[in-house]
């Protein structure tokens, strides 16, 4: 009858260390996931960097698409789950690759003029990381921010609306 008692009590611990556990990991989750990451910046910030961007852009336009009906491109426009999708694809690239991924960079690039339209500008993705390798100390020095030259980079982004609008479109 004793060991019973003890029995009943230990699973009645071990419930209740359970429970609290995943409360507190739902509490730190909750926290988390409402505090802004570094670098947010503000919609008056976002009208700024956009409007102080119409002299560069002029000047593109006005030279490179100068007889064009729509006007280079200012924007691209990413799906949500194409970004998460593409977030795990790259953590999982990496790691096959013998990397670790740690952030992404953003490049401007162009398309190719093609017979049917004009190669507009476009913001591409790519992956940046570190090698997983160390040279044989404790403490392994990694790099950062390194573009990962052996992994597959997004560019499966929308045109502006028009390509050329200002923000907010």
């Amino acid at each position: 009858m004793k060991n019973i008692g003890l029995l009943i009590i230990g699973f009645v611990v071990g419930a209740l260390v359970v429970f609290l556990y995943n409360s507190n990991n739902h509490k730190t989750e909750k926290h988390t996931a409402s505090k802004p990451p570094s670098g947010v910046i503000s919609p008056d910030e976002i009208k700024m960097l956009s409007q102080e961007y119409n002299e560069r852009y002029k000047i593109i336009n006005d030279s490179l698409f100068k007889d064009s009906k729509t006007g280079d491109n200012r924007s691209s426009w990413y799906k949500l789950e194409d970004i998460e999708n593409y977030l795990a694809y790259a953590k999982q690239q990496a790691i096959d690759n013998g990397n670790t991924l740690d952030g992404l960079r953003l490049y401007l690039g162009a398309h190719p003029d093609t017979n049917e339209e004009e190669g507009l500008t476009t913001l591409f993705f790519v992956p940046t990381g570190y090698n997983n390798t160390s040279e044989g100390g404790f403490i392994a020095v990694q790099g950062v921010g390194n573009d990962l030259s052996d992994s597959d980079g997004l560019n499966a982004g929308k045109n502006g609306m028009p390509p050329k609008a200002n923000y907010p479109q």
